[in-house]
C-alpha cells in the first residue's frame, strides 16, 4: 500500500486554494478560481433540519450504509428523477461523494486491473485507481470533447470505464449517443461502468442521461453522486453510491472499517435537500448560466480558445504556454488562482481550468487581470 500511495500526486487544487487563501490574509485582493465549490450558503431548510436533529440528540452512530430515511428518500430521488428502479439495498451513504469513489474503486479493482479514464478527468478517479492497485488507462477526446474512441483501448484486463456528465473541468454533457456506445462496449465486454453525476442538477444545454437507464446497464453501473454541488454543502460532507447489492455490501464493509458512517445529523440535512423546496437549485443554475455566458464573451473577445462548458462551473482553456507556469505566475502577478491541466489528465499541459464558482464582479475583474497579464507574457 505504501508503493501504491506514493504514486498518487497531492491535490493541485486545493494546494492551490490554500496558497490563495494564504495570500489573502496576507492582505492581497486575490479572485479564487481553482477550488470546484459553489459560492453560495445551504439553503436555510437544511442547515434547519441539521440543527433540529442535534436538538433531538441524533449524535450517534447510524447503520454503516446511512439512516433508513435518507436511503428511501435517495430511492424515492431516483424514481422519479431519473426513472430508475432501485431498493434501499443497493444505496449507501457516504461521507462527500469523493469517498464514495474511493470505495467502489477498492470494492471493485484488484491489482492490475485496468480502469478507462476519458482524458481529461477529475484527478480523484486516478488517484483512487492507484490506491486500489489498478492501471489507468487514458482514453483522448475527440476535438470537440463528445467523443472518445474507447473501444480502441479495452483490453482482456479492463476492468471499468469512469465517466462523468457534466464533466469536470471540460463542462461536457455526453449524448445519447456516445452513452449507447459506452453501454455497447460494456456489455460486450463485461465491464463496469461508474458514472459520476455530482453535477447532473447544474445543466444549461442538454439534458442528463444516467447511463444506468439503457439496457443492460443497472446491473454493472455504479452511480457516483452527492450534495455538495446541487445544494452547496461541499463542507457538510455528504454522498452516495447506487450499484448492484454485491458492491454496496462490499462498500459498506471498507465504510464501517474506515469511517463508520456519515455523520449523523448530517444526513437529516441530506434527506431535507432531496424532499424540501428545490428552487433554490434553479436559482442557482441561473446564476451559473449567467456566469458563463459572461466568462465565454471575455475569452471570446480575448481570443482565447476553450472547451464549450455545457453544464458544471468550469471553464478548460487553452492559455499556449505551460499550465504550470500559467497557474503561478498568474497568481504571484495578478493574483488569480487557476488550476494547471495536467492535474486532470494527460494531454493538456498548456490548458488551464478555471472555476466560475465566484461573483460576476470577479469575472469581469479577472478577465481584466487576464488580459493585462497576457500582454506582459507575451
Amino acid at each position: 500500500m505504501r508503493e501504491r500511495v506514493k504514486a498518487v500526486q497531492p491535490s493541485a487544487t486545493f494546494a492551490i486554494s490554500e496558497l490563495a487563501k494564504k495570500l489573502r490574509a496576507e492582505g492581497k485582493p486575490v479572485i479564487d478560481m481553482g477550488v470546484g465549490e459553489p459560492d453560495f450558503v445551504t439553503p436555510k431548510h437544511i442547515i434547519d433540519a441539521a440543527i433540529k436533529a442535534l436538538h433531538e440528540g441524533k449524535t450517534f452512530y447510524t447503520p454503516a450504509r446511512g439512516i433508513p430515511e435518507l436511503l428511501q428518500a435517495i430511492v424515492e430521488k431516483l424514481k422519479v428523477e431519473n426513472d430508475l428502479e432501485y431498493g434501499v439495498e443497493n444505496v449507501i451513504v457516504t461521507p462527500g461523494a469523493k469517498h464514495a469513489v474511493y470505495e467502489a474503486m477498492m470494492a471493485t479493482v484488484d491489482s492490475g486491473d485496468e480502469v478507462i479514464l476519458l482524458d481529461p478527468s477529475w484527478v480523484t478517479y486516478e488517484a483512487c485507481i492507484l490506491m486500489a492497485g489498478g492501471k489507468p488507462v487514458w482514453v483522448p477526446h475527440n476535438e470537440d470533447f463528445s467523443d472518445a474512441a474507447v473501444e480502441e483501448y479495452v483490453s482482456d484486463r479492463t476492468r471499468m470505464i469512469v465517466i462523468n456528465s457534466p464533466s469536470n473541468p471540460l463542462g461536457v454533457v455526453y449524448g445519447k449517443e456516445f452513452l449507447k456506445k459506452i453501454r455497447d462496449i460494456a456489455v460486450d465486454n463485461d465491464i463496469l461502468v461508474m458514472s459520476d453525476e455530482i453535477y447532473e442538477k447544474i445543466i444549461f444545454e442538454g439534458e442528463h442521461l444516467s447511463i444506468a437507464s439503457l439496457d443492460g446497464m443497472k446491473e454493472r453501473t455504479i452511480i457516483i453522486n452527492g450534495f455538495s454541488k446541487t445544494y452547496a454543502m461541499t463542507g457538510w460532507r455528504l454522498g452516495y453510491a447506487v450499484a448492484p447489492k454485491e458492491i454496496v455490501s462490499t462498500m459498506a464493509k471498507i465504510q464501517s472499517h474506515s469511517v463508520s458512517c456519515a455523520t449523523s445529523f448530517v444526513q437529516y440535512g441530506g434527506i431535507a435537500a432531496l424532499k424540501g423546496d428545490q428552487s433554490f437549485v434553479e436559482q442557482m443554475r441561473e446564476e451559473f448560466r449567467q456566469r458563463r455566458n459572461l466568462l465565454m464573451k471575455g475569452l471570446d473577445e480575448l481570443g482565447i480558445r476553450y472547451a464549450p462548458p455545457r453544464g458544471a462551473f468550469y471553464m478548460f482553456m487553452d492559455v499556449e504556454m505551460d499550465a504550470q507556469v500559467f497557474c503561478q505566475e498568474f497568481l504571484r502577478k495578478e493574483y488569480v488562482a487557476t488550476t494547471p491541466g495536467s492535474a486532470f489528465g494527460q494531454s493538456f499541459d498548456t490548458w488551464v481550468r478555471l472555476s466560475y464558482a465566484t461573483s460576476k464582479e470577479n469575472i469581469s475583474e479577472m478577465l481584466e487581470r487576464l488580459k493585462r497579464f497576457r500582454g506582459v507574457m507575451q
